[in-house]
């Protein structure tokens, strides 16, 4: 990854903090292979830069949606080649996900039952 601290997402809106001398000219979010987004770019402090983009509602659906910001110096619509990806995001929703919350929880419940079965056997020995 890059020198770009993540504040997380507010009210749709990505943003955090790029540490580097000089801001990129752009920075794109790509949902899908294609840029969805262009990101404001702006001086916090000397080599800080505060980035923030608004994710479109229109990318958002039931399931895992996987979002990255693309730093680059290119102008139109594409990133260019090489361009740098600064983070990743991904966001979860819908009703499949409680299932596999569910089956990831009664995994991890399964797993402890056995370690504590062991660890009492360990201990009465």
């Amino acid at each position: 990854m890059s020198d770009f601290e993540s504040f997380g997402l507010k009210a749709g809106v990505w943003a955090g903090l790029l540490r580097r001398p000089t801001a990129p000219k752009r920075v794109l979010l790509v949902h899908l292979a294609a840029p969805v987004a262009e990101a404001k770019i702006r001086a916090d402090q000397p080599g800080t830069w505060r980035i923030e983009v608004a994710l479109p509602a229109d990318c958002l659906a039931d399931g895992v949606q996987s979002f990255a910001l693309l730093a680059d110096e290119g102008e139109g619509d594409a990133p260019l080649p090489g361009a740098e990806r600064l983070a990743t995001l991904s966001l979860v929703a819908g009703t499949p996900l409680d299932m596999d919350l569910r089956a990831e929880i009664d995994l991890i419940r399964a797993e402890l039952d056995l370690l504590k079965h062991e660890f009492r056997r360990i201990a009465t020995e």
